[in-house]
């Protein structure tokens, strides 16, 4: 099972005990599904229990709909509709609508309070939503052929700080949210707290794995640049000693060629200890610059 389907189910356990959330949640269904209009409504889903959940909401309600299961070579859709001519006018007194709309918009009549609003966004969520696997990204959408719903639906949820975005694709509406913030706060929103906690989890993973890469990274190029740097200043001593000019060296840095050779793995505060007195990271850092220097001249007398 999908991580989308997972979060469906898991909104569907919620309950709904409040009338005016069931008529907010029942209205979701209407607007999210595949048509609403003087015919009746008709939703279809690879969900079996969201089916069921828009049958049930509507029955609550005194509207009695019907389920119809399809089988395809993809697998089996389920349809709830209603379109009894006098269930159909007792939906659209319910909600407000003549069936006739030119172009159908979401009544904000129909969604009377703050749990109503919770009711609309996870029904519509569970009628035309679907949700990224957080280990392979962060991505929920919201897909409709309605322009004008999918404009109200942004800013419902523009207006509850969810921060979606809106796109035409392949002829479908989209609203989308992209950030794991923002979606971990809907998840937990539409009553879906678990998944929240699967999207947090994963998400600070995330954030862990590309800290330590980072650092990891860091470390790496720092040690390939000591690295050279060694070899350089270990060339030039070799430089030095065959042309015999190692002894020519004021006896400071005879000492700092005498310990690199010595010691040629140690790091350079390490080898700063090894001197009588111990010399600073920058004093030994500019001997070994005087010593490359003292090479390169012997190399241009060549």
């Amino acid at each position: 099972m999908s991580f989308s389907q997972d979060v469906k189910n898991e909104i569907l356990r919620r309950k709904l005990t409040r009338r005016c959330c069931t008529v907010a949640a029942a209205y979701a269904v209407a607007c999210f599904g595949k048509y609403f209009d003087d015919r009746g409504i008709v939703l279809q889903t690879e969900n079996e229990g969201v089916a069921l959940f828009a049958q049930k909401i509507y029955a609550r309600l005194g509207i009695e709909g019907t389920i119809l299961r399809k089988d395809r070579p993809t697998g089996s859709v389920f349809e709830f509709s209603v379109k009894q001519p006098e269930q159909v006018s007792k939906l659209l007194e319910l909600f407000g609508h003549n069936g006739r709309e030119p172009a159908l918009r979401i009544r904000p009549e129909n969604i009377k309070c703050q749990h109503c609003v919770q009711a609309f966004l996870s029904t519509a969520f569970l009628c035309c939503g679907t949700v990224m696997d957080p280990e392979k990204g962060y991505n929920l959408e919201f897909l409709s052929t309605r322009h004008y719903l999918s404009q109200q639906l942004e800013a419902m949820l523009a207006e509850h700080d969810f921060h979606p975005h809106r796109a035409l694709r392949k002829g479908a509406n989209t609203v989308y949210i992209k950030a794991g913030d923002h979606i971990e706060d809907l998840l937990t929103f539409m009553g879906a707290g678990g998944a929240a906690m699967q999207v947090m989890n994963q998400r600070l993973y995330n954030e862990m794995r590309n800290k330590t890469n980072r650092l990891s990274n860091c470390e790496t190029a720092n040690l390939g640049k000591s690295v050279q740097a060694a070899v350089q200043v270990q060339l030039a001593i070799d430089t030095l000693r065959r042309a015999g000019a190692l002894e020519t060296l004021p006896e400071p840095l005879q000492e700092t060629a005498r310990l690199r050779t010595r010691y040629p793995d140690l790091p350079l505060a390490k080898l700063a200890e090894k001197f009588d007195p111990p010399v600073s990271k920058a004093g030994l850092s500019h001997r070994f610059k005087r010593i490359q220097e003292a090479a390169q001249r012997v190399r241009e007398k060549q």
